[in-house]
C-alpha cells in the first residue's frame, strides 16, 4: 500500500490546539496526499471529526511520546501506507496539568517528578519521534522535521527567570535538534531541521499566562498553523539546524 502521491506529512500531537489546526491547515493543502496525525487518543472527537470530512487522506495513529514503544509502533504503521514522509512536526508541550503541575516561580517549588515530567515531553518525547521515524525521511526528496519550541527556551533571550523545567526542557529540545540537524546534514542530507517558535496562541497551554498579551501578539490555533506552515515552505538548505520565530525571524539559542 505504498506511494501515494503528493507529500507526506505527519503531525505529532494533533488531537487539539496547534497541532489540530496543523493537521487541519494540512489536509486543506492540494501539495499533501496524506497527513499522518498522532495522538495519545486518536478517538479525539475533534481528529474524527476531520476524518469524517478527510477521511481518504487522514490516517489517525495513537502515540504517547513518554512511551517509545508506542512510537516505534506509529512509525511501523505508517511505513505500511508510506515509503518515505516529507514533513514531520512535534507539536505536544507540558507547561501546566490539571494534577497541579505549574510552571515554577521560585526555588521552593522544584519539584524532581515536575521536572522529568516536562523534560520527558517536550525534550525527550521530539528526539525519540524522529529516531523511528528516521527511515522514512531518508530519501531524496525535500523533507523537513520542524519542533515546536519556545522563546522562553533561548538561554540567550531568558529575563525574566522562573519556569525552571518548562524553560530548561525547551533549552534541551533545541540542543536535541540543533544536533540532529548536524546528523541528518551527513545521513539525510535532503532533510531540513529546525525548531520553531509559534508565538503566544490560544490554548489550554497558555490560558494561565496570556492575560497581559497584548491582543495583536495572542494568535489564534489557525493563524499561528498559516505561519508556521509559511515558515516551513519558505525552508531551504542553509536553514537547517534554525530557531525561527513564526515569522522567520531567528532566535538566539
Amino acid at each position: 500500500m505504498h506511494g501515494s502521491q503528493g507529500r507526506v506529512a505527519v503531525v505529532q500531537g494533533a488531537s487539539r490546539g496547534i497541532g489540530l489546526a496543523l493537521a487541519a491547515a494540512l489536509l486543506r493543502t492540494t501539495s499533501v496526499s496524506r497527513v499522518v496525525a498522532t495522538a495519545r487518543d486518536p478517538e479525539a472527537p475533534a481528529l474524527l471529526a476531520l476524518e469524517r470530512d478527510h477521511g481518504d487522506v487522514l490516517l489517525r495513529v495513537p502515540v504517547d511520546v513518554t512511551d517509545e514503544p508506542s512510537i516505534e509502533r506509529a512509525a511501523a504503521r505508517v511505513a505500511e501506507y508510506e515509503s518515505r514522509i516529507h514533513l514531520l512536526i512535534n507539536c505536544a508541550g507540558l507547561l501546566h496539568a490539571p494534577d497541579g503541575l505549574q510552571p515554577e516561580k521560585a526555588l521552593e517549588q522544584i519539584d524532581p517528578d515536575g521536572l522529568r515530567r516536562a523534560f520527558e515531553v517536550n525534550a525527550f518525547g521530539p528526539l525519540l519521534v524522529a529516531k523511528h521515524f528516521f527511515p522514512l525521511l531518508r530519501h531524496d526528496e525535500r523533507s523537513v522535521v520542524a519542533s515546536l519550541s519556545a522563546r522562553v527556551g533561548s538561554i540567550g533571550d531568558d529575563r525574566a527567570g522562573g519556569w525552571y523545567g518548562y524553560r530548561a526542557s525547551k533549552a534541551a529540545q533545541n540542543m536535541f535538534t540543533k544536533n540532529l540537524s548536524i546528523e541528518l546534514s551527513r545521513r539525510a542530507p535532503h532533510c531540513i531541521c529546525v525548531a520553531l517558535h509559534p508565538g503566544t496562541v490560544e490554548t489550554e497551554l497558555s490560558r494561565p499566562f496570556r492575560s497581559r498579551v497584548p491582543a495583536k501578539k495572542l494568535f489564534s490555533t489557525e493563524r499561528a498553523a498559516a505561519q508556521l506552515l509559511g515558515v516551513i515552505d519558505k525552508l531551504e538548505s542553509d536553514d537547517n539546524g534554525r530557531f525561527l520565530a513564526w515569522d522567520g525571524s531567528e532566535i538566539p539559542w
